[in-house]
């Protein structure tokens, strides 16, 4: 049997196929347009972008494994967060969807948060009101687009739409329905209460399903666009954490990843969702059913390096690079700068930040610059900054006793192995990588297998599947390093919002 797993992320959409052992049989990707940012802290995206890039993506993947479209056994969904995509009574988009990293819902937060309260958020969603958050991007519509918001009459997350223009049906998982502040996260249901207070129709929202769960097939539609065929069972998935975190193993409580990608998050499994009274991490469904998630998210981590390559290039020769070997070539150039950066400081607040701040207007800092700072300077800092901003969703851990026994890193992160070692002296602690660093749209296949009964659970699938290919120790010098520079970083914040305000 094989298995198809399709992740619609913030850059493109990739299809992913596995066999029963877990080996990847083929992937491919297909860029989206890039996102539209009308004004400072809005990003948005067209959903039918993503249904183009799903069918290029998938045949793409089929041609590359020699697949045939009733090769594959089920079908399982993963994609960015957080976004709100709205269609109308023919299902029609009625406007560009706010994605995850649209922070212009200030003023819909703090409203929210005034309205309900603080802890009685927390108390019904495991969540505080964030900018990020879906709930936020409908209110920010319904009262700054009051026509458009006429109009709605379904709303769907990113991953969502694509399975609808799948198999037709409004469907999604408890996982990625944790980031809407729609769900109670705790009992695994929409929350009747939320949607009462901010008068919202439950009719506006999916289906809801554990994420190995079959929610659907592919209809002749689908199958006319993406070469599959018309039938082929599809699981809920994850949102992209959750998804990701299965295709790395994190599903048992101990389990801890650190992901770098556009964003950086820290996810740690549990038994009971692990609630921070600060409202500082999410506490989230995690894709296992019976299980959660606690995470902390770095807005513009992986995008950090992605700003300097794009603004000031991959190469000292005057040359730009933009293609994927260019990240190669900066971290070659970091390696030459010292653990330190001989005193320059990043701090990664491109896109506002949530862990530890809940601050959509937290601004980016590159602080101690002298003249014998080197471009290598400058990138290690980048590097160290990003390490420095997840170690504090661990700070925050230990704080509220979730166990970290071992740390798995996935994306950019966990390829470079500058990266790697910058995180294990961060975070002082052995720091793993696996063997199929797939993403998201690995977990998305994992999910796919067991609902075609390839494994009995998540738990089986994991133990089945995924494999230990290294890990990095922490240099005790430059932990120490790391230690006296992290002490400073914390002091930058604070700093910054002094100036600004």
């Amino acid at each position: 049997m094989s298995f198809l797993g399709i992740d619609v992320g913030t850059g493109g959409t990739r299809a992913l196929v596995i066999d029963e052992g877990g080996h990847v049989i083929a992937s491919a990707t297909e860029e989206h347009r890039p996102f539209a940012s009308p004004q400072i802290g809005w990003a948005e995206q067209d959903p039918r972008d993503w249904w183009r890039a799903c069918g290029v993506a998938v045949h793409k993947a089929l041609a590359q494994g020699r697949l045939r479209g009733d090769q594959i056994s089920c079908v399982g969904l993963s994609g960015q967060m957080h976004g709100a995509v709205l269609l109308d009574e023919q299902a029609r988009v009625v406007r560009p969807a706010l994605i995850w990293c649209d922070v212009r819902t200030e003023n819909q937060s703090r409203d929210l948060t005034a309205q309900i309260g603080a802890a009685r958020l927390i108390e019904l969603t495991c969540n505080p009101a964030l900018t990020n958050f879906t709930l936020t991007k409908c209110l920010w519509v319904r009262e700054n687009e009051p026509a458009n918001w006429s109009r709605v009459r379904s709303l769907m997350l990113p991953k969502d739409y694509v399975r609808f223009a799948l198999t037709g049906e409004r469907a999604t998982d408890v996982a990625d329905a944790s980031g809407t502040l729609l769900l109670d996260v705790a009992h695994r249901r929409w929350s009747k209460e939320i949607l009462g207070l901010v008068e919202m129709d439950e009719s506006l929202l999916p289906a809801l399903y554990e994420s190995p769960e079959i929610c659907g097939q592919i209809s002749a539609a689908g199958a006319a666009a993406t070469g599959l065929q018309s039938g082929t069972p599809v699981v809920a998935g994850a949102g992209d954490q959750a998804a990701g975190a299965i295709g790395m193993g994190v599903a048992s409580p101990g389990a801890v990843s650190a992901t770098i990608g556009t964003s950086g998050v820290v996810l740690a499994a549990t038994d009971a969702p692990a609630l921070d009274p600060g409202g500082r991490l999410h506490t989230f469904c995690h894709a296992v059913p019976g299980r959660w998630m606690v995470m902390g998210v770095t807005q513009a981590a992986g995008l950090s390096l992605r700003w300097f390559r794009d603004q000031f290039g991959a190469a000292t020769n005057g040359n730009r690079d933009s293609g994927s070997h260019s990240y190669d070539r900066l971290t070659a150039e970091a390696a030459k700068a010292p653990p330190g950066s001989d005193g320059l400081l990043w701090a990664p607040y491109l896109m506002g930040e949530r862990t530890p701040y809940l601050d959509p207007t937290a601004r980016g800092m590159l602080v101690g610059l002298t003249a014998s700072h080197t471009r290598a300077h400058v990138i290690r800092a980048i590097l160290e900054g990003v390490a420095f901003s997840l170690r504090d969703s661990f700070t925050i851990f230990q704080e509220i006793e979730v166990p970290v026994k071992s740390i798995r890193l996935g994306g950019g992160g966990a390829r470079s192995s500058l990266w790697r070692q910058i995180q294990a002296d961060v975070y002082r602690q052995t720091v793993e990588t696996v063997e199929a660093e797939e993403g998201a749209a690995y977990g998305a296949a994992i999910l796919a297998g067991i609902g075609a009964t390839a494994w009995p659970s998540v738990d089986a699938a994991c133990e089945a599947v995924v494999r230990i290919a290294g890990n990095t120790t922490p240099n005790s010098a430059d932990s120490l390093v790391m230690d006296k520079a992290y002490a400073v970083y914390r002091r930058m914040y604070p700093a910054m919002k002094s100036i600004l305000n």
